[in-house]
């Protein structure tokens, strides 16, 4: 086995970055709705698409994507001292199953906060397994008792 090459995504990753989105899929959750041939065309299609506002970065191994993690960007509201402002999402941190514990998902995690500090984001945030939790906190990540959410999914509307 050899070393892994982290690297800003190229369009020819992509196919291999849909896989990993497949594989994740189907670790947690089990098999997906859609064929993995229909999600990787569309996958391909759509990070293209997003290439502007999704930023992911790949690990290789041996000439094949062995992790990657996006970093998702979304302008903020300007205010009176800092008119262009930006925060940052970590999303899809993923390390095919024999490959973990080897460092790449560390890897990963400082590329993208790398490329956070180049554009001058605000702040980063993430949402996190369990699992990875640790390696988040070793990269400066920690619990805000003011960063909340709401998932929609399972809270539905709970306004007045």
């Amino acid at each position: 086995m050899s070393e892994a090459t982290v690297r800003p995504a190229r369009p020819e990753d992509l196919p291999g970055v849909a896989e990993l989105r497949w594989s994740w899929e189907t670790e947690v959750h089990g098999a997906p709705d859609l064929p993995l041939a229909e999600f990787t065309a569309r996958f391909v299609d759509w990070g293209w698409d997003q290439r502007d506002t999704h930023h992911c970065f790949v690990a290789v191994m041996d000439g094949a994507v062995a992790g990657m993690a996006w970093l998702a960007v979304t302008p903020r509201v300007p205010q009176p001292r800092a008119f262009e402002r930006a925060s940052g999402d970590v999303q899809c941190v993923y390390v095919r199953p024999e490959l973990r514990d080897l460092g790449l998902g560390g890897q990963l995690i400082r590329a993208v906060l790398g490329l956070a500090r180049e554009l001058g984001l605000e702040r980063v945030s993430v949402h996190s397994s369990d699992r990875a939790v640790p390696a988040y906190a070793r990269h400066g990540f920690a619990v805000s008792p003011v960063l909340l959410q709401s998932d929609l999914r399972n809270n539905g509307d709970k306004g007045p």
